[in-house]
């Protein structure tokens, strides 16, 4: 064995109470990571809410578990199946997009989609309904981003068709133009 032409480094030979010291620095790191995260239960039951600023005010986005949203369900309630947020006309106060159904416990309920914005109350209203129940469409895909809602636009082609299984779509977006919201359809897969 050749000597090594390097000083030898006594610091280099471990023990156990090097392996301990380092185990225990692990276990404090790990552990302090731990109580940094977020809660997640208060994540999932907070609603995501987008807020923008006007003026020296912050401006929060209607709620829709707030709003009054003309869907007749005989006496059941209705169900925010999905939501979203954005500036959608440009004013620099976020809206609200709102997807909701009749809470029928079983089957697919049609869905329509409604435009909130605050109103001059508390309770958040319905400026404009972009899908009516009356369609009997679902909603997939749902988004808002840039100001554009999007998404697909679940149907059937006629009566004889089950109600759990859509045979037509149709992927669309809504745009604030022109003091209203205009609807561009574009080619769904599976749709020629």
């Amino acid at each position: 064995m050749q000597p090594s032409e390097l000083p030898d480094l006594a610091h280099t030979d471990t023990k156990p109470l090097h392996w301990l010291a380092t185990a225990a620095a692990m276990a404090a790191v790990v552990a302090a990571a731990g109580l940094l995260q977020p809660d997640p239960s208060a994540s999932a039951s907070t609603p995501h809410r987008t807020t923008a600023q006007h003026g020296t005010t912050t401006v929060t986005a209607p709620d829709p578990a707030q709003a009054d949203f003309p869907l007749e369900c005989g006496g059941l309630e209705n169900t925010v199946a999905k939501q979203a947020s954005g500036d959608l006309d440009g004013d620099g106060r976020p809206e609200t997009v709102a997807v909701v159904h009749c809470a029928a416990g079983s089957g697919t309920p049609p869905s329509g989609v409604y435009v909130l914005t605050r109103g001059s109350g508390a309770a958040p209203r319905v400026v404009a309904t972009l899908v009516d129940p009356a369609q009997a469409m679902s909603i997939s895909d749902f988004a808002v981003r840039d100001g554009i809602i999007s998404a697909t636009l679940l149907g059937y082609s006629s009566d004889e068709v089950a109600r759990c299984c859509p045979d037509q779509q149709e992927r669309v977006t809504w745009q604030w133009k022109g003091g209203a919201f205009v609807r561009d359809t574009q080619a769904a897969p599976g749709n020629a």
